[in-house]
């Protein structure tokens, strides 16, 4: 019987196995599609469709540089301890290798790209997911670039629970940009600068400030005055020029970044699972569900 792409698109999406692979099952069983998918349960290729509704929110994040190109992404998996896998790591790596060299424009192109070994990148996953067991996903990465007066600033936190690639243009000084990540790494900003904040976002603040102050009993004719002094600390909590600098809090983030000659062109700060919701596992019930049973 022959193979048409249709029978490898359903096999695929119901076994999340590769392309090549669903191929030749379909080969081997002379498209039958349940023998095909016992097939490939028998090889252990269709692992990863089993646990493609589990929840991966642990994991690591990671950055790499090659020259004037550097790389942040991360990858889940559903436990920690998985992500301390050695397998897991060498995963980590050979996608920050491969993202740095085509540098795709989304996930999508990412996980559709060919790999060195032939395979496209959601195949080398899945292959990961039937040898360590979990469901592990490429969640997100962005390729930064700088010129040649410019320096990439790394730095991973715990192992890369958190990790953070920042771009400084007008210095050479790597350390310096270390230093700015590692910032960033603690204080979380969300912006650059007051300009990169939109129009929208501080109006919201003003009109909650304003609120603030008027529930307070503060005279209406200062209250103005007030809501603006307050937008100060505003801007400082979210964006990085406007903060005390962690390694020496007399000064702020832009003169420590000035005195090196530079300006903050970009940061990036990934830290794992954030806004994943997690499974949260209720034993107890788990147990009587267990014992009704």
């Amino acid at each position: 019987m022959a193979v048409t792409a249709q029978m490898v698109k359903e096999l695929r999406e119901k076994t999340g196995a590769g392309m090549m692979d669903c191929k030749k099952a379909l080969t081997e069983t002379n498209g039958d599609m349940e023998k095909a998918i016992d097939f490939l349960r028998e090889k252990g290729i269709a692992k990863a469709a089993k646990k493609a509704d589990r929840i991966a929110a642990e994991g690591l994040a990671m950055t790499k540089v090659q020259g004037n190109e550097a790389v942040i992404l991360e990858v889940n998996s559903e436990t920690d301890f998985v992500a301390k896998n050695e397998g897991f790591k060498e995963l980590l790596n050979a996608l920050a290798d491969h993202l740095l060299a085509i540098k795709p424009a989304d996930i999508e192109a990412a996980l559709t790209s060919t790999m060195d070994n032939g395979s496209s990148v959601q195949d080398y996953i899945n292959n990961a997911i039937a040898k360590i067991g979990e469901k592990i996903t490429l969640r997100r990465f962005e390729v930064v670039t700088k010129s040649d007066n410019g320096a990439f600033g790394s730095y991973l936190h715990m192992g890369g629970r958190i990790a953070v690639l920042t771009v400084l243009e007008g210095t050479t000084d790597e350390d310096a940009a270390k230093d700015v990540a590692m910032h960033i790494a603690a204080v979380n900003p969300k912006y650059i600068g007051r300009d990169a904040v939109t129009e929208e976002e501080v109006d919201r603040e003003r009109e909650v400030l304003t609120q603030q102050a008027l529930n307070e009993g503060k005279p209406e004719k200062i209250v103005a005055k007030m809501v603006e002094g307050r937008l100060g600390k505003f801007f400082e909590d979210i964006c990085l020029l406007e903060q005390s600098f962690v390694k020496d809090p007399d000064q702020k983030v832009k003169k420590f970044v000035e005195s090196k000659g530079a300006s903050v062109v970009s940061f990036n700060r990934y830290e794992v699972g954030e806004g994943i919701e997690k499974r949260q596992d209720n034993f107890a019930e788990e147990v009587m569900n267990q014992v009704k049973k």
